[in-house]
C-alpha cells in the first residue's frame, strides 16, 4: 500500500442564501434523478429525524467541552458532508460513517440514506419567497488525482458538488483558493474556514449553509434597549434587548423539565424555537436533548398571546475542530491508516486528516442570518389566561427549522460574545 495521502473535510454555515459559480462541475445530471426524487420523498421525514437526533448528540459533545461558552452549528451541513464522504467509503469505515450519524442500517441501506440526503438537498435548496436558504458542496482535488467515474457521477447526481482542481503543493494559495470559495458563498460571513493543511492533503471536501430569514412578526428597532442578561445568578451584564409587546405565537410551558419553549415564525417554511430554562436549570434540560423530548416539545405548542416578550439581539459563532468528538459518536476508522475510502479513486491510500466547522448565528429585529420526552407534563391552559411575559434574559437555546429538518442549533450563555 502507498502512503496514506490526506483528505480534508470541510463545513461552513450561515444563516443567508447563494449561488455557485464554480469553473466545472462533477459529471451531468443523470435520468435516474426524477426516479430518485420518487423514492425518497417518503424518506425524507425520516431522515430529518436521524438528523435532529445526530444534532443533539453533537451538541451535547460541543457543550460538554464548552460549558460556559456560546456554541453555533449546522448539524445538516455536518451530516450531508458526512454522508457525501460516505459515497466513497466501503465495508466498516462506511458502517461507522452512516451509524455514527444515527442510521440503522438495517432500516435503510446506504444507497437509500445517500438518495434521501440528495433529495433533501434539493429540497432545501428551492427558490421561495422572502427566505434565502442554500447548501452546496465541493471538491477540491489535486491535479494528479484520478477520481472513480462512479464516484464524480453520485457526487454531481446526489449532492450537485462542484469541482476545482487545486495544487496542494502549494498550501497557501491552496488554502486561499479555498477560504475565498467559502467566504464567497456564504455572502462573506465564513472567513478563513481553514488555518492549515496537513502537508499530504490530496483533496478537500467542503460542505456550505447559508440561511437568511425574516422575522413573520419583526421585532421594531427602536423598542431596542439596553437590559440586564444573566451570564449566571450573580454575574448581570447590559445587552441590546428586543421586545414585542401582545405577541400571538407558539409557546409551551415544560413544567417537568422546568423550561419554556417559544417558537417564531419566518416567512417562508422555517421557525426558530427557543428554549429557556429556569435559572440553574440549564444542565437538566441539556441532558434531556432527544428527539422525543423535541416531539413533545413541537406537538405541546399551542399559540398563545404573549404579553411581553423580551429578546436580545446577538451574533454568536462556533469554530470546531470534529475529529475527536466524531470519534467518540463511533466514527474512528476513517481517521485511521485503516479507512476504506476506496470508492473514490479505487485505492486504499486515502484516511480523512481533519474535519473542522465553523458557523454564524446573528439574531436582530428583522429575523435571522446565519452561515448547523418521556415524563413531560402537558398542562392544560384555561380560558382565562394570566398575563404572559417570557424574558430570555440568561442562557437559552436555539433550533432552526426548514420544514422538519435541523439547519442550525446554538446555545446562548453570552450575547456580547462575537
Amino acid at each position: 500500500m502507498s502512503p496514506l495521502l490526506a483528505l480534508g473535510l470541510l463545513v461552513a454555515g450561515f444563516c443567508p442564501a447563494v449561488l455557485c459559480h464554480p469553473d466545472s462541475t462533477l459529471g451531468r445530471d443523470t435520468p435516474a434523478q426524477g426516479d430518485q426524487d420518487n423514492r425518497t420523498q417518503v424518506d425524507s421525514l425520516s431522515l430529518a429525524s436521524r438528523n435532529t437526533d445526530f444534532a443533539f448528540s453533537l451538541y451535547k459533545q460541543l457543550a460538554l467541552k464548552n460549558p460556559d461558552k456560546n456554541v453555533a452549528f449546522s448539524p445538516f451541513s455536518i451530516s450531508a458532508a458526512l454522508v457525501f464522504l460516505s459515497l466513497g467509503a466501503h465495508n466498516n469505515t462506511l458502517v461507522e460513517i452512516l451509524e455514527g450519524l444515527k442510521f440503522n442500517l438495517t432500516e435503510a441501506s446506504e444507497t437509500d440514506i445517500q438518495q434521501g440526503f440528495g433529495y433533501l438537498l434539493r429540497m432545501l435548496n428551492q427558490p421561495r419567497d422572502q427566505l434565502l436558504l442554500s447548501t452546496g458542496s465541493a471538491i477540491f482535488i489535486e491535479e494528479q488525482l484520478q477520481l472513480l467515474a462512479k464516484f464524480k457521477e453520485e457526487a454531481r447526481a446526489l449532492f450537485q458538488a462542484k469541482a476545482f482542481t487545486t495544487d496542494f503543493q502549494q498550501p497557501k494559495e491552496a488554502k486561499k483558493l479555498i477560504n475565498n470559495y467559502v467566504k464567497k458563498e456564504t455572502q462573506g460571513k465564513i472567513k478563513d474556514l481553514i488555518s492549515d493543511l496537513d502537508p499530504q492533503t490530496v483533496m478537500v471536501l467542503v460542505n456550505y449553509i447559508y440561511f437568511k430569514g425574516k422575522w413573520e412578526t419583526p421585532f421594531d428597532p427602536r423598542d431596542t434597549f439596553k437590559s440586564v442578561f444573566y451570564l449566571n445568578k450573580r454575574r448581570p451584564v447590559k445587552v441590546p434587548v428586543m421586545s414585542i409587546e401582545d405577541l400571538t405565537t407558539p409557546y409551551f410551558r415544560d413544567e417537568a423539565l422546568s423550561c419554556s419553549v417559544v417558537e417564531l415564525r419566518y416567512k417562508g417554511n422555517a421557525s426558530a424555537l427557543f428554549i429557556l430554562p429556569d435559572q440553574g436549570r440549564m444542565k437538566e434540560v441539556e441532558a434531556s436533548l432527544n428527539l422525543e423530548t423535541l416531539r413533545k416539545w413541537k406537538d405541546s405548542l399551542r399559540p398563545r398571546e404573549i404579553n411581553e416578550l423580551y429578546l436580545p439581539k446577538f451574533s454568536i459563532s462556533g469554530d470546531y475542530s470534529l475529529g475527536n468528538i466524531l470519534s467518540q459518536l463511533g466514527i474512528r476508522e476513517v481517521f485511521s491508516t485503516q479507512a476504506d475510502l476506496s470508492g473514490i479513486t479505487g485505492a486504499k491510500n486515502l484516511k480523512v486528516s481533519q474535519v473542522v466547522h465553523k458557523a454564524v448565528l446573528d439574531v436582530a429585529e428583522t429575523g435571522t442570518e446565519a452561515a448547523a420526552a418521556t415524563g413531560v407534563r402537558i398542562v392544560a391552559v384555561s380560558a382565562k389566561l394570566d398575563p404572559l411575559i417570557v424574558n430570555l434574559n440568561r442562557p437559552f437555546l436555539l433550533i432552526i427549522f426548514n420544514e422538519n429538518t435541523t439547519i442550525f442549533m446554538g446555545k446562548v450563555t453570552d450575547p456580547r460574545q462575537a
